[in-house]
């Protein structure tokens, strides 16, 4: 018996600007796994939006390759606002 590809869900609370990873499920097609992800992951009415992506489509870094992976942003000091003169004044930035 062939087994159901798996999916992973992500959520956009009520509140939340954005996705955020809630779980996993097993689901014949997109459409099932988003019904699915409703029913399991948001019972109290807690989204507003359901993403669902096939496991198998996500592609991730390695974490030990993490040092080579960030460090390059390390030599790109513009990047950090840490020297940049704040005026007087400004209340939201």
């Amino acid at each position: 018996m062939k087994s159901w590809p798996l999916y992973e869900v992500f959520i956009r609370s009520k509140a939340g600007l954005h996705h955020k990873h809630a779980g996993s499920l097993h689901a014949a097609d997109a459409e099932m796994a988003i019904e699915n992800a409703r029913d399991v992951y948001c019972r109290r009415n807690e989204g507003v939006s359901i993403w669902v992506v096939l496991s198998s489509d996500i592609t991730a870094s390695n974490p030990d390759n993490s040092e080579e992976l960030f460090d390059p942003a390390e030599d790109k000091i513009y990047r950090h606002p840490t020297f940049y003169h704040v005026p007087e004044g400004v209340k939201h930035l």
